[in-house]
């Protein structure tokens, strides 16, 4: 087999997908083909554990389209405490929670707002990216993706866990997923919960317009309903 035969690695079909024109799941699903390709026993047990969440329920009860969107106050990637109340006197608000700076799937889903962000700034928009990690982990994701909106950390997941979002990752997801990464480390506790990677659109009125919850972590809201979304909140 030549050389520029070979499969690719799993940088490179990240990078693939982060290069591809096309809209934010199809991007999302690249990285999954490369999952399920490279490390089938793994897609499999995320199969598992999207079935069991489902099966649970797990972010049905999240605050729906009508719901005020509970109050929130965390510190920024710079320790500085930010406020909903506070975002919502600059315009509607895109609220998302991300699993981590480790998730390929949560940084395609950063840049893909990253690549809107002068038409959310257009229409008013603010955004917000809520994860349960420290902040030297927070501010690294940041960087990374190019982002000029805060992201906040929500330390042992206690915002996303009085929205109903925070689920634990079972035993053999936690024995998987620890093979390569220092969850505790990243996190500061040794729970091995995450949010499910929610997005909520938040009218200046703190009324949610528009939400985005699936338990699937393959799945975000795809960047044109965002902003269709955003045009509704205003």
């Amino acid at each position: 087999m030549a050389a520029d035969d070979q499969p690719m690695t799993f940088e490179q079909s990240v990078q693939a997908a982060i290069e591809l024109d096309a809209p934010l799941n199809e991007r999302l699903a690249v990285i999954a083909r490369a999952v399920r390709r490279l490390n089938a026993d793994f897609a499999d047990a995320v199969d598992r554990l999207v079935a069991r969440l489902r099966e649970q329920g797990a972010g049905a009860s999240a605050p729906a389209p009508g719901d005020v969107m509970p109050a929130f106050l965390l510190p920024d990637d710079e320790g500085r405490l930010v406020g909903l109340s506070e975002i919502l006197t600059q315009g509607p608000a895109v609220i998302t929670f991300q699993r981590g700076h480790w998730c390929p799937y949560c940084r395609l889903n950063a840049i893909g707002i990253v690549e809107a962000q002068q038409e959310i700034a257009t229409l008013g928009g603010q955004v917000v990216v809520i994860m349960p990690e420290r902040r030297k982990f927070a501010k690294a994701m940041k960087a990374s993706v190019g982002a000029q909106f805060p992201f906040l950390t929500d330390m042992d997941n206690g915002y996303a866990l009085s929205l109903n979002l925070a689920i634990w990752v079972g035993a053999e997801m936690e024995r998987l997923m620890g093979l390569g990464l220092d969850l505790p480390n990243y996190q500061g506790n040794n729970s091995w919960f995450l949010p499910i990677p929610a997005t909520f659109v938040v009218g200046i009125d703190g009324i949610i317009t528009d939400r985005f919850v699936d338990p699937d972590y393959r799945r975000r809201m795809d960047i044109d309903d965002l902003i269709t979304a955003l045009r509704r909140a205003r």
